[in-house]
């Protein structure tokens, strides 16, 4: 093992204050053990090299057991106690699972599904984010926290809530109701405006009372698209205001230390977290492998890469991912031995400073108790603690890689206003889905070993060589303009069909489609053909499409595949075209698998010479390669490896489901 005093380690500000290493623990709740435990635990833990802990995230019940009656006293040793021993505290306002008192006294703040069902208790999540006596209660928990321990030594980081938007991301109650009518007068100003955005002259919906407009609950038909989409903004907003009150309260009463909440990057629909980076004062995320998916590292990838990129780059903390099995999941499938250390170090190559999980001490008790551990139900003599201790040992020797940047070749576009949009009713076919034409999109870079940004319509793009559209139906007019300059400035653009379609209203682009980017793609779409359940196309280049297909015509676009069967045969499939300095390339059809990595092949981004199944990122003056095959490898590279302190000159081997962890020569 390298020692980290042997290397020349720059001095880079710590993603958490008060932390200078790699953060490495997990979620801790000794409010579910005797109190004789958190020794033991607190032992286990510095023989793990564990230096940070959330705490307190579902303890609600424990420390407000009635309404105004609190009761710290065991919070306090807890915080004590790890703070004399050199372990730092996450601490949590609990405020995500409200305790029986607060349903009994105000049964009004249940959410209510869409179809008018009242959600009961016995679980989390279980208020409406609107409702005023939640948030009178959670203002007044997260008072009292910040006041007792706004300046205790333990606390480095404060954790608002858990997992906002999760299970309850959208309520439609009579509070919630109130809220949209007062945040569609804060958008729209006045009625006109609203029934002019929404198109309310269809269908006789022309609004001419605030009060007469309802939330989109389940209705005889599709309800109003536009009515739908800003329901969807409004709830990430409304959880967002939940956010900032706690984040303020702890702001005044514990200047200093940052607040973060845990999002659910890329899994989570409800949240525009776009809106929400800004909001943190660092960004967390929560990660649980696919464990079925035998391409499972590409999604953890994918996800890493998303986190980096709402982050604006910077580094960011895994806040909770799993140790073996995750039990919510249809089945209990245990991670493979040295898949714990694996994926931990994926999330560190893609921008991770820190690494936790969910959670300590497996529970005895409650819906998670099936869930995997750091400390698991069999105790210490098991292979999930010998991996949980090895990697606890590594990470020191990883603490150069804190701060640095990830270089990455090129972007793809993540918009959720287009995830939300794309899958309401009535689309032209049941089968148009965001996050799969995303997915199969990065997954065609990552295995032509292409590091991949993720950026915002709206956002500068000169800085990548190619940008790619996957699912970009909502479009809106100064994000299209974006997308111009970034081609005409020279750059390559790849869409995806069914692109450019709509405005933020969710109205259909003036004139022909695709309406926003008609000029650019120097085409018109002149008829949507979806194909019918299990129908294929072939291409002229040998490629296969399913489920969509388009008739075009070209206006300056150049073929480069045409249909050669199917409701568009001898039609231009995918096309090419010169616009400015760059070029915009359209894909007409879903290519998927050997179709759409022969697609990715075509592009021109530069070829890497690695064996497939080995995973490569640049982070900083580092090379971290993981192999996720049953086959060793070696990957091209110079320098010493900071994990095994091996000195290469001329290739680097990297063993069967190893990690290796390179400083590079200048």
């Amino acid at each position: 093992m390298v020692q980290v005093s042997q290397l020349a380690v720059p001095q880079v500000a710590p993603l958490i204050p008060g932390l200078d290493r790699i953060a490495y623990g997990g979620d801790y709740n000794p409010e579910q053990w005797p109190e004789e435990v958190w020794a033991e635990d607190v032992a286990l833990m510095r023989e793990a090299g564990v230096n940070l802990v959330s705490v307190g995230i579902f303890s609600w019940a424990m420390l407000e057991p009635r309404p105004g009656v609190f009761t710290f006293d065991w919070l306090d040793r807890l915080l004590d106690l790890l703070h004399a021993n050199g372990i730092a505290a996450d601490l949590a306002t609990p405020t995500a699972a409200p305790p029986p008192w607060f349903l009994r006294a105000h049964p009004s703040a249940r959410p209510l599904t869409r179809s008018g069902t009242p959600l009961g208790g016995g679980a989390r999540q279980t208020f409406c984010p609107s409702a005023p006596a939640y948030a009178a209660a959670s203002a007044a928990i997260t008072t009292e926290l910040g006041r007792r321990y706004g300046s205790h030594p333990a606390v480095v980081l404060w954790h608002a809530h858990n997992e906002y938007g999760g299970a309850n991301g959208i309520c439609y109650c009579p509070a919630s109701g109130a809220a949209f009518r007062s945040w569609l007068v804060a958008k729209y100003r006045t009625l006109d405006a609203l029934n002019t955005a929404w198109g309310t002259t269809f269908w006789s919906q022309r609004y001419a009372d605030w009060d007469e407009i309802e939330p989109p609950t389940e209705a005889p038909t599709a309800v109003n698209p536009a009515q739908e989409l800003d329901y969807f903004r409004f709830s990430s907003d409304a959880h967002l205001a939940n956010f900032r009150r706690e984040r303020d309260i702890l702001h005044t009463l514990s200047p200093g230390i940052p607040v973060t909440t845990n999002f659910m990057l890329a899994n989570c629909k409800n949240i525009d977290y776009w809106t929400w980076a800004g909001e943190v004062d660092l960004i967390s995320n929560d990660h649980y492998l696919q464990a079925e998916r035998p391409d499972n590292h590409i999604e953890l990838a994918m996800c890493a890469d998303l986190t980096r990129s709402v982050a604006g780059g910077t580094p960011w903390l895994l806040m909770e991912h799993s140790t073996g099995s995750v039990n919510w999941q249809p089945r209990n499938i245990a991670k493979k031995p040295g898949e714990l250390v694996r994926n931990s170090l994926a999330h560190l190559a893609r921008g991770a400073d820190g690494i936790m999980f969910f959670q300590w001490r497996a529970s005895r008790y409650g819906a998670e108790k099936f869930h995997s551990a750091m400390l698991p139900h069999g105790g210490t003599d098991t292979r999930i603690w010998r991996d949980v201790v090895s990697l606890g040992g590594r990470l020191p020797a990883l603490d150069p890689v804190r701060g640095t940047p990830v270089t990455a070749d090129a972007a793809i576009i993540w918009d959720w206003e287009s995830w939300w949009a794309l899958e309401l009713p009535w689309r032209p076919s049941t089968e148009l889905s965001f996050r799969e034409r995303q997915e199969a999109f990065y997954e065609a870079l990552w295995r032509r070993h292409v590091t991949v940004d993720f950026a915002r319509p709206d956002a500068p793009l000169s800085a990548y060589p190619m940008v790619f559209l996957p699912a970009g139906y909502l479009l809106t007019a100064a994000a299209a303009e974006n997308l111009g300059r970034y081609v005409a400035g020279g750059g390559t653009l790849v869409v995806s069909y069914f692109s450019g379609i709509v405005d933020e209203n969710d109205a259909v682009h003036p004139g022909p489609h695709p309406g926003a980017l008609r000029d650019v793609l120097g085409l018109r779409v002149e008829e949507f053909l979806p194909l019918h359940d299990g129908e294929t196309v072939s291409l002229s280049t040998g490629a296969t499409g399913d489920v969509w297909a388009e008739r075009l015509l070209l206006d300056g676009a150049t073929v480069v595949a045409s249909y050669l069967d199917g409701p568009a045969a001898g039609q231009p499939a995918i096309t090419s075209h010169a616009y400015g300095a760059g070029r915009a390339v359209y894909v007409s059809t879903r290519l998927t698998g050997a179709s759409l990595d022969a697609f990715a092949a075509s592009l021109g981004l530069p070829a890497r010479d690695l064996p497939a199944g080995v995973e490569v990122v640049r982070r900083g003056g580092f090379v971290i390669a993981l192999n996720h095959t049953d086959a060793d490898a070696t990957v091209p590279g110079a320098g010493v490896d900071l994990l095994t302190g091996a000195s290469h000159v001329d290739g680097v081997p990297v063993p069967a489901g190893a990690v290796r962890v390179l400083r590079v020569h200048p």
